[in-house]
């Protein structure tokens, strides 16, 4: 597609309704495009013996309908034959490999961050993949928006056999999201756009985070900058019983965790009763799993601190009365 392809980038989109705006992303586009020579977009996948889904997220990738961009691999101590999949890739010159020992998908991330030179960054991992237009529809995001900082959308799940089981619908929030944020981790990963100055103004991921890292760094962002969420489904997300975020109470366990790190480090980021209905909304939602994998003694904990930082709602006394009827 050319960049002076205006009717193209109308269709590819999917939205006729953004028309109007189609000229000036353009025009910026250009803009960009003569004033750095690099590729605009870098998009980073850290794997680890995923060489089964790996060609497929590739592909995703190779099939974009937005082209300028830069692809990197890290192999993040893979003993499959990941490195032998991914060899007939690099004859396209804008796809690096780079091989790591073991050390875990931040380390991970944060290599291809350092070798990336894109003015935009985005994450896929090797067990996803992306819907055809989800570069463009960032860009797009971005031109009709130049103040925000962060984009992100909707996934469709997929099983192994990269099947559709579901769609992650779950409700998102643009502009300043830390006090919503609290509550849950909305911003789905693979789905995101991020402009490089955040990443050099607030730092990378955390590298001694091993699970649910994405969380500490869009909590982070948000004391600065400004997301955007985009009603619209750009990526497809695997669903195994192998991966780490599948595991509900380490997740809870890892979010609760840094959650009260962050609230430490950043006291002025919510006023004090959006902390406390934070809170208060993300221990019920931990009571309401553990007492549908039957943890009653647990859930009752969670839901007496639900209750005792903001009461003022519903979600305790529905999460006590679904507690006093299942057991």
């Amino acid at each position: 597609m050319g960049y002076s392809d205006v009717s193209g980038l109308a269709r590819l989109s999917g939205h006729h309704n953004l028309i109007d705006g189609l000229k000036y992303f353009e025009s910026w586009l250009k803009g960009i495009v003569v004033a750095n020579e690099n590729p605009l977009v870098s998009v980073i996948t850290p794997t680890f013996n995923r060489s089964d889904f790996l060609p497929e997220s590739i592909d995703s990738v190779l099939a974009q309908t937005y082209q300028n961009f830069q692809l990197i691999i890290v192999d993040d101590g893979s003993t499959d034959s990941t490195r032998e999949v991914v060899e007939p890739y690099l004859t396209d010159q804008r796809i690096k490999y780079f091989y790591q020992s073991n050390q875990g998908q931040s380390v991970a991330r944060n290599k291809g961050i350092s070798e990336s030179s894109g003015e935009f960054i985005c994450f896929l991992d090797s067990d996803n993949a992306w819907l055809p237009n989800k570069l463009v529809r960032s860009l797009l995001e971005f031109s009709r928006f130049p103040q925000s900082d962060i984009v992100y959308g909707d996934g469709i799940l997929i099983d192994e056999k990269s099947a559709e089981i579901g769609k992650n619908t779950m409700k998102r929030y643009s502009g300043r999201i830390t006090h919503h944020l609290l509550k849950d981790n909305f911003v789905s990963m693979n789905t995101t756009m991020t402009r490089r100055k955040c990443f050099d103004e607030l730092g990378s991921f955390n590298e001694s985070d091993r699970v649910a890292e994405d969380y500490e760094l869009w909590l982070r962002f948000s004391t600065r900058f400004e997301f955007r969420y985009i009603p619209e489904f750009l990526s497809y997300y695997r669903v195994m019983e192998n991966q780490i975020s599948s595991d509900k109470k380490k997740r809870f366990s890892s979010n609760e965790r840094l959650l009260l790190k962050f609230l430490e480090q950043y006291p002025d980021a919510v006023t004090s009763r959006q902390r406390r209905q934070g809170l208060s909304h993300f221990y019920i939602r931990k009571a309401r799993y553990e007492i549908s994998i039957k943890s009653f003694r647990d859930s009752i904990y969670d839901i007496a601190r639900g209750i005792n930082y903001y009461p003022w709602w519903q979600g305790p006394w529905r999460a006590l009365g679904k507690l006093l009827l299942k057991r």
